[in-house]
């Protein structure tokens, strides 16, 4: 039997959210939190799936294509998209482990998928084939069809993109609509500090793609492809439902706001960096209506706090985490402040999160 391990990185975005399924830019950052995946070939017609996470076991026929609505869709999904694309699988054993926090917007899902399609794709080599990562667009982009085809969730290839090709110091610059990436500096001496709230509002999975269909919607009464063309000109005329003006204002300035701040990491301009984060939080809030009440308690927390340069809610919202630019020396009184704030405020413990821009997926030992 063969056997590989693979292992891939959750991600943090630093600015540019809710943009990158209407075509616009992002900015994420993989991060030094991964999820392993164990694939073990057999010689039964039959995916078994352990989570050391959740302490569960499951088996599958591998002509199974009908989701089960749980944790075990993101490898599954995976397996199938990759018997269809024409990788030659039977049987397998997959055992899965990892230390990215569950609902904490960090993009567990992509380091699942990114990480068993890796390892997966091991097995399919000749016996004379060394492994070896698979950094290509093609990878990402089967595995957000795996989750947009088999869970139903309808995200973009932000996540999947920066669990394959993350960088070590660097965060990336992604065109989603031309997939044109470029690394962006994250300017020396800051720390990514990422507090997550322990808060995941049941209505996101809904509300997410509700998000999506009302962009949808504008960008066709716009009459653009995507809400990356559509200007601000455009909107005063335009005969947009209330929810689809909000919406598309957020994505034209957000897309903005990546090139600002892009630009302005590169020149080291720190009162800019913060200044577009708190623009991002603010739209975020008002605009696309993503935030919620703890999210805004940790982000007002950070302001008066050791360090900081700026602060904002990231990923899909609703609950999860906020990412955190800070001054390197100032780390631990900030760490220690900003926890104890938000549990004054919401008497909830959150959890705090010291990271760095880290390697996409890459092979490891078993």
């Amino acid at each position: 039997m063969r056997k590989f391990a693979f292992r891939a990185p959750g991600r943090v975005n630093l600015i540019g959210e809710h943009t990158d399924y209407n075509g616009g830019f992002v900015l994420p950052a993989a991060i030094d939190l991964y999820t392993t995946a164990v694939a073990e070939s057999i010689d039964e017609p039959r995916l078994v799936i352990h989570s050391s996470n959740f302490n569960e076991t499951h088996e599958f026929n591998i002509e199974d294509e009908t989701p089960r609505g749980d944790w075990t869709d993101y490898p599954r999904g995976v397996y199938v998209m990759l018997r269809r694309a024409g990788v030659k699988l039977t049987g397998a054993n997959l055992a899965i482990r990892g230390d990215v926090p569950l609902g904490a917007g960090l993009s567990s899902s992509a380091s699942i998928e990114v990480a068993v399609a890796s390892s997966l794709i091991a097995l399919d080599l000749s016996e004379d084939e060394k492994p070896t990562t698979q950094k290509s667009l093609n990878l990402a982009l089967l595995c957000q069809k795996a989750e947009n085809e088999f869970t139903e969730a309808r995200c973009g290839i932000m996540d999947q993109f920066i669990a394959v090709h993350g960088l070590v110091g660097r965060a990336i610059m992604l065109d989603c609509e031309t997939l044109h990436h470029t690394p962006a500096p994250i300017p020396t001496g800051l720390s990514l500090v990422i507090a997550n709230t322990m808060v995941k509002h049941a209505l996101a999975g809904g509300e997410y793609n509700q998000r999506r269909s009302e962009c949808e919607s504008a960008a066709k009464k716009l009459g653009v492809p995507s809400l990356r063309h559509a200007t601000l000109a455009m909107l005063p005329t335009a005969r947009l439902a209330p929810s689809e003006l909000r919406r598309a204002r957020h994505n034209i300035t957000e897309n903005t706001r990546v090139l600002q701040f892009v630009e302005a990491a590169k020149h080291n301009d720190l009162a800019t960096l913060g200044q577009l984060m708190a623009a991002s939080h603010a739209s975020l809030r008002d605009d696309f209506e993503v935030s919620c009440p703890e999210l805004n308690a940790m982000v007002e927390a950070a302001q008066t706090l050791p360090g900081l340069i700026g602060a904002r809610m990231t990923g899909g919202g609703f609950g999860g985490s906020t990412i955190n630019l800070v001054h390197t020396e100032d780390v631990p009184a900030f760490r220690e402040q900003l926890a104890a704030a938000y549990q004054r405020l919401t008497s909830i413990t959150p959890q705090i999160i010291v990271t760095k821009a880290s390697a996409g997926v890459h092979a490891c030992s078993i």
